[in-house]
């Protein structure tokens, strides 16, 4: 072959390679990705945390529950996972955020596309949330989930979207060939059902095919280079991010986000570009609360300890998995994704009761505003079309319902909102293949039966190309509220009334994962959908203020210490510092700190905590009308090195002047510990 020959007929096999359908896999292809045991893994961390003083926050739905402070910063973890065999590959995200919303997903996939070339796009990129319920909102472009927290923040947005993005840049950069073993366990006592008066309506036969109304299990991949060493894991466990209740103001990333920082601690991550990543997802954990004793998540010192009791059982769990022998995935990477329009799925009937169904425009029911054990609101759970007139004793439930949303009784439609719906009316619905099990990412919130009933249908139809397992990532490329099974959305418990689409959403869903899966076996692509509207690039209402000046009193200056610390504690005191500070919202500190606990060594000063530290807290309160003051509190482990230490805070303030940003640091004196 002369030279000219090789290089058309090199062009013709990257035409062939590159250039064919996404899909389309050689039987040679197939028959060595069958043997496959080894890939190319990345793994990557980044800062999303945002706002943390005066910033509604995501999750309960409070107006007056805004962001004074920090316990601990909140991440974006990313995976990249490529087959060498067939050259595909994935990109899997978990975020510390209350909800992944379509838009964050839309912005990333868009700046991506860019960066690289259209390498990544919403077929192979999945991104979910933690479903923490203490983070500062404000970052969905869709309205509803922006009512309590008065409008749309565009800077925290985008540092989300930014954070993510960089994630997912750094575990680009750091691929290597690396194994996946895949791990399973129990943690049968960490949570309860919430609504276990729903979950007994669905079939006896079904129910008897388990031996709780939670799932427990918990499933593990491992990630370890053909070198030897960790990159990392991603953990799957259901069980929802409301350890903290709803009077908390300050920021961290609850039991998932706490059970990542300790698994990540143990392998000395320092969170830069090449950090061990411990990634904490979502399962089917609709109905799945950790507040076993019935009341909501504590605030304080009793919601650190909840926090505490519902994050080290998954912490210790992973570690145990991490090092347990476990079975080494195989085979290649593929995907497929489609957009579908929720508000009206026209449903088989051998995925309904026989009968044809249609999926409604998103509408909420009364029963949502009530809340949950997790966090209460008004009204009561299980109002349905049986005993709406208890309520409205002269209101016919034709008058307050929608024939489609069946026994629900509406408080809001929000899908019919113009000229954009309050919550999303198309959505992503997608499923990875990693070697040989499944990873299905569903934008709601499952419960428990729902979830199971999902898996075991994709579960079914997947088997025979080899897939072992399904893994269910919940909250996953967007959120529309819950999805229950069609007996229990008769209830209209909290997670009934908020399945937006009606009773039959479900259904839909099995219907729409089986078109997915069905696309795996014929080896094909799936079309791509209707579009969502791109409302990020819209103007968003945002009510809530942000800094005009910071001022300090007359004769100090920005760091000073009001209020300083003793001179002796002993382990296990809590040490406080008031500095006289500036709003933290001129600066989020990115990848950096608003404090620093500092040991004396050998004369020099020592970092050995920062604010991601657990045992550190960051509290902001407003004084007067521009000023600050910033509480730097340190509860000291048990086992604390004696010596002398001290605290720092760093900060930035806004001119009022000239309205320029300056950075200041302020020391607390020394103090001993015995």
């Amino acid at each position: 072959m002369n030279r000219y020959n090789k290089q058309f007929f090199n062009v013709l096999v990257f035409i062939f390679l590159y250039a064919a359908p996404a899909y389309a896999i050689t039987p040679i292809d197939q028959a060595t990705c069958l043997q496959n045991i080894q890939f190319k893994v990345g793994a990557g961390i980044y800062d999303i945390t945002g706002p943390v003083a005066e910033q509604g926050m995501m999750g309960y739905g409070l107006l007056e529950q805004k962001t004074k402070g920090l316990y601990q910063r909140l991440w974006a973890r990313a995976f990249v996972i490529e087959s060498p065999c067939n050259g595909k590959r994935v990109v899997f995200v978990e975020a510390d955020l209350g909800q992944l919303f379509l838009g964050i997903k839309q912005e990333v996939v868009r700046i991506l596309k860019q960066k690289y070339d259209g390498l990544y796009d919403h077929d192979n990129v999945m991104l979910a949330a933690s479903h923490q319920h203490s983070g500062p909102g404000g970052y969905s472009t869709y309205a509803f989930y922006n009512l309590s927290t008065l409008g749309f923040d565009r800077k925290n947005f985008n540092t989300i979207v930014d954070g993510i993005v960089r994630a997912i840049a750094r575990a680009h950069d750091n691929m290597a060939s690396a194994y996946i073993d895949i791990a399973y366990s129990d943690l049968p006592m960490l949570g309860i059902n919430r609504s276990p008066s729903a979950y007994v309506k669905n079939p006896k036969n079904e129910r008897d095919k388990y031996v709780s109304n939670m799932d427990t299990q918990v499933v593990q991949l491992k990630f370890v280079r053909t070198t030897g060493e960790p990159i990392g894991v991603i953990n799957w466990f259901a069980l929802h991010g409301t350890s903290m209740g709803n009077q908390n103001r300050l920021v961290h990333g609850d039991n998932k986000g706490y059970a990542a920082y300790l698994l990540e601690k143990d392998f000395e991550s320092t969170y830069d570009s090449q950090s061990f990543v411990a990634a904490f997802v979502q399962s089917n954990s609709g109905d799945i609360s950790p507040n076993k004793l019935g009341r909501p998540g504590g605030s304080g010192l009793q919601g650190i300890q909840d926090v505490e009791n519902a994050g080290k059982p998954q912490y210790e769990k992973a570690k145990e998995l991490f090092y347990a022998s476990g079975t080494q995935l195989h085979g290649a990477v593929d995907y497929r994704h489609t957009f579908v329009a929720m508000d009206d799925v026209a449903i088989d009937p051998k995925f309904t009761d026989g009968t044809s169904h249609t999926t409604s425009p998103a509408a909420i029911g009364i029963s949502m505003l009530a809340g949950t054990q997790d966090g209460e609101g008004f009204g009561k759970q299980g109002i349905t079309c049986n005993n709406v007139t208890d309520i409205f004793p002269n209101i016919a439930c034709a008058l307050v319902t929608k024939p489609r949303q069946g026994i629900k009784p509406i408080a809001i439609e929000t899908g019919s909102k113009k000229p954009y719906p309050w919550t999303p009316q198309i959505l992503p619905v997608q499923i990875f293949i990693v070697g040989n099990i499944a990873l299905v990412g569903v934008p709601f919130e499952l419960t428990t039966m729902a979830g199971r009933r999902l898996r075991e249908m994709v579960a079914n139809k997947l088997a025979s190309v080899g897939i072992m397992d399904v893994i269910l990532t919940t909250l996953a490329n967007g959120y529309a509220g819950y999805v229950t099974t069609y007996e229990e959305y008769q209830v209209q418990r909290y997670e009934g009334a908020s399945t937006h689409f009606g009773p039959w959403t479900l259904a839909a869903l099995q219907q729409e994962y089986d078109k997915l899966a069905q696309a795996f076996l014929d080896n094909t692509s799936v079309p791509r959908g209707p579009m969502p509207p791109d409302l990020a690039r819209i103007v968003h209402l945002n009510l809530q203020t942000g800094v005009v000046f910071d001022d300090k009193p007359l004769f100090k200056s920005f760091g000073d210490i009001k209020q300083n610390v003793r001179s002796i504690y002993k382990p296990g005191d809590r040490v406080e510092a008031v500095f006289w500070g500036a709003h933290p919202k001129n600066n989020y500190r990115i990848q950096d700190t608003f404090l620093k606990v500092q040991r004396k060594e050998n004369g020099t000063w020592v970092t050995i905590r920062t604010d991601n530290d657990w045992d550190t807290e960051y509290h902001w309160d407003r004084e007067g009308i521009a000023y600050s003051l910033v509480t730097i509190a340190w509860r000291i482990p048990k086992n604390i090195i004696p010596g002398i230490y001290r605290i720092v805070h760093y900060g930035d303030w806004k001119s009022g002047l000239d309205h320029n940003i300056r950075s200041y640091v302020g020391y607390s004196s020394e103090f001993k510990i015995n």
